[in-house]
């Protein structure tokens, strides 16, 4: 049996510090080919530690909600070539607070989650869990990426197909945690990649374009007093304008979308702060009062 040497133990020790820690999430729950293609695509670049966090089922479209009634099971699992990672019940920003909170014994230095399978543009962004972890990555303080990608059905809605090759996407997301080693995104804010099916005509740098939604009330089924209704699902559409996320990849190019969390509408501050709002406070105090007294 070899020996290791205090020198190869203080290498070893010098490299984990230096090393990039990246953790991988999703939406679509540990086992989903995405996931896995990207944690591939990582654990093969130099200099870089890849910890996995993830739900243990699909979880999409959970947006950035948490689990706060119940305490949330985890168990670490083995993957089929030995790698190693945690799926939980939890959400996909709960994975996120787990990596914060000391499960892997160490803060990651970037989170990139997906692949996820579907295409997450526009505002679809609000209701997606794959860019909530992103998100929660930056209301922490740690810079984020979150990847998806279209089906080979080129879906723009979300009707996802059942074929996806997430070759390109998982090449891509590797050299994007490249990029942001030597040229970090700008605080508080993430990287929105959407990949289009197929090989890429090209990329872009986009903003956020407007969904035109097609959400119909759709009763499924009567029993007794009760009705089920199907009210999502139907195929969106959208604005088709140039520069923006959903018209890249209608194109067939992969769109390259930074985001950040500060939803105020800075420009409607004046216009607000010209309201008489003393005024306001002044009648709901005595409108409450006058509620409040003798009945």
């Amino acid at each position: 049996m070899g020996t290791t040497t205090l020198t190869e133990s203080v290498s070893t020790a010098l490299e984990s510090q230096l090393a990039m820690r990246v953790l991988v999430t999703n939406d679509d729950g540990i086992e989903a080919d995405g996931l896995q293609s990207l944690r591939r695509a990582l654990r093969a670049l130099d200099d870089v530690e890849v910890d996995v966090i993830a739900p243990d089922s699909n979880r999409s479209a959970t947006a950035r909600s948490i689990t706060t009634r119940s305490p949330i099971w985890v168990e670490e699992m083995e993957f089929a070539d030995g790698d190693r990672g945690f799926a939980t019940e939890g959400t996909p920003v709960d994975c996120v607070r787990f990596a914060d909170l000391g499960l892997l014994g160490h803060r990651p230095d970037l989170i990139v989650s997906g692949i996820n399978h579907g295409a997450n543009l526009g505002d679809d962004v609000t209701y997606s869990g794959t860019v909530a972890a992103a998100f929660e990555g930056i209301i922490l303080g740690i810079p984020a990426i979150a990847i998806s990608q279209q089906s080979a059905a080129r879906e723009m809605g979300f009707r996802f197909g059942r074929t996806f090759d997430f070759s390109v996407a998982a090449a891509l997301a590797a050299g994007l945690v490249d990029q942001v080693r030597t040229q970090p995104l700008p605080e508080g804010t993430i990287l929105n990649v959407n990949c289009p099916a197929g090989d890429p005509d090209g990329i872009e740098v986009t903003r956020l374009g407007k969904r035109l939604y097609d959400d119909k009330l759709k009763l499924v089924e009567e029993e007794g007093g009760r009705r089920r209704y199907e009210i999502y699902g139907f195929e969106p559409s959208f604005e088709d304008e140039p520069g923006t996320d959903l018209a890249a990849v209608a194109r067939g190019r992969v769109a390259l979308t930074p985001i950040h969390f500060d939803l105020t509408h800075h420009d409607g501050l004046d216009g607000i702060g010209a309201w008489d709002a003393k005024a306001l406070l002044r009648a709901a105090a005595e409108a409450a009062a006058e509620a409040s007294g003798p009945r």
